[in-house]
């Protein structure tokens, strides 16, 4: 690794291809290879500047891996990259949209009123998830293509996938409610 690599993208960092499909045991293979090669522990007695070096590689190489093991992070990051702009205060949705997400809220809200409240978080849960692996399904094919329209609706699913995992983990948070007693 060289000061050149701080420059690279994520994907070149560990020899990938630009992919929303990044093979996860690849990626972990290549994260520890990397990690082995510039950890600031074999630099103990190496010049300053080559030890501030494997800092920022080490650095870089831990945010590299963060995203793209993430389906979400990758997303935004290769919309990123093709030169997508996401505005995370941009609250604009379709109406049918906007409406299932409130219902979802609603439901979560009921969960400690409901007469087995494990059970009704389990099956919203499902329904997050399943929500959610649709839209991954979705930016994948749409990051597949060359088309720039395909990628502006990829921009829309990377948004909704967002709200899919805030309301994930408000219902993680309240699963933990409901274990504590």
């Amino acid at each position: 690794m060289q000061a050149a690599d701080l420059s690279r993208d994520f994907f070149a960092l560990f020899d990938l291809p630009v992919s929303f499909d990044v093979d996860l045991n690849t990626l972990a293979e290549r994260y520890r290879k990397a990690q082995r090669e510039v950890h600031p522990d074999k630099f103990a007695n190496a010049s300053e500047a080559e030890r501030r070096l494997s800092m920022q590689l080490a650095a870089r190489i831990n945010e590299a891996h963060r995203v793209l093991k993430d389906p979400l992070a990758r997303g935004r990051y290769l919309l990123e990259l093709r030169g997508i702009a996401l505005d995370d205060m941009d609250t604009a949705f379709d109406g049918a949209f906007l409406m299932q997400q409130m219902e979802l809220r609603e439901r979560l809200a009921e969960v400690n009123a409901s007469a087995d409240p494990h059970q009704q978080l389990q099956v919203i849960a499902r329904e997050i998830s399943a929500h959610s692996q649709a839209l991954i399904a979705e930016m994948a094919a749409l990051l597949q293509t060359e088309d720039r329209d395909d990628w502006q609706q990829a921009r829309e699913a990377t948004r909704k996938l967002q709200f899919f995992r805030r309301l994930r983990e408000e219902a993680d948070a309240l699963d933990d409610e409901l274990n504590e007693f």
